[in-house]
């Protein structure tokens, strides 16, 4: 049975791996036997990487790639085809947020951040499916989010972004699971990350942040996740245990998506 979650053999490249989400996935990959490729968009992230991923004890190939620009990832993944015998394992990491209220956000602001979370996911999914197609066999993971169900005031941008991540979702395995390729999501919740931390910070009164006990208080897990609670979900879908699983979105959320919230006392 455990062989069912194996990747030896198995190229995964990670967007935005440097830390956080992507690189506890790249670690729980390189734990099931798979040879991890990263990129990252400036020489400081990627120098991070290279060091976050030796200290790891983890021989992970770098690119220098920005994940919007069509060329230079169709140039990333012909190199890794040439040198590793192509991707069998895509993960749509990178992303960015930016909490501004509507009205307030210019149009280059929210375009940013449909580019990187909705187009750039587009951009590295176009490239390895031809590859996976001769190949017989992909794995694609988009990182979804609970914005791709809900709305919340000030992430207008993240939240279009998301949805329209988990419909590519569905698509793709609309298009492509007749070639034996899996595409499907995973929505995190609330992730105590470097992108999370302005929302947690201590008050000066040493009280939580409002949005900290907010969080608490929606979650029935009662707390923030961890980047490792995504590391089971994403070696699964990443593994043949989930050859029959396509086009779904696996929300990591420690419960919010079911629960309504407690009753005001």
């Amino acid at each position: 049975m455990t062989n069912q979650f194996s990747l030896e053999g198995k190229v995964a490249l990670v967007t935005g791996a440097v830390y956080g989400i992507g690189f506890a996935i790249a670690k729980a990959f390189h734990a099931a036997g798979a040879r991890i490729v990263y990129c990252a968009n400036t020489d400081e992230a990627l120098e991070m990487g290279a060091a976050n991923y030796k200290e790891a004890g983890i021989d992970a190939k770098g690119y220098f790639c920005d994940v919007t620009d069509e060329p230079g990832v169709k140039a990333m993944i012909a190199d890794i085809e040439k040198n590793m015998g192509g991707v069998d394992i895509l993960v749509n990491n990178a992303g960015i947020i930016k909490r501004i209220p509507m009205h307030e956000m210019a149009a280059e602001e929210f375009r940013k951040v449909v580019d990187i979370d909705l187009v750039a996911p587009f951009i590295c999914a176009k490239a390895v499916i031809p590859g996976m197609i001769k190949k017989g066999h992909g794995k694609i993971i988009n990182i979804c989010s609970m914005m791709s169900e809900l709305g919340r005031e000030t992430v207008s941008a993240y939240a279009a972004a998301k949805g329209g991540l988990k419909m590519l979702t569905r698509n793709i395995c609309s298009e492509y699971g007749e070639h034996n390729i899996q595409c499907n999501g995973i929505g995190p919740g609330y992730i105590a990350t470097p992108q999370t931390a302005p929302l947690r910070e201590i008050q000066p009164d040493g009280s939580r942040h409002p949005f900290d006990q907010f969080i608490i208080a929606k979650t029935p897990a009662g707390r923030w996740g961890t980047p490792e609670d995504l590391m089971g979900p994403a070696v699964f879908l990443a593994s043949d245990a989930s050859n029959f699983v396509n086009g779904h979105v696996l929300y990591v959320d420690g419960g919010i998506l079911a629960y309504i919230g407690k009753q005001p006392q």
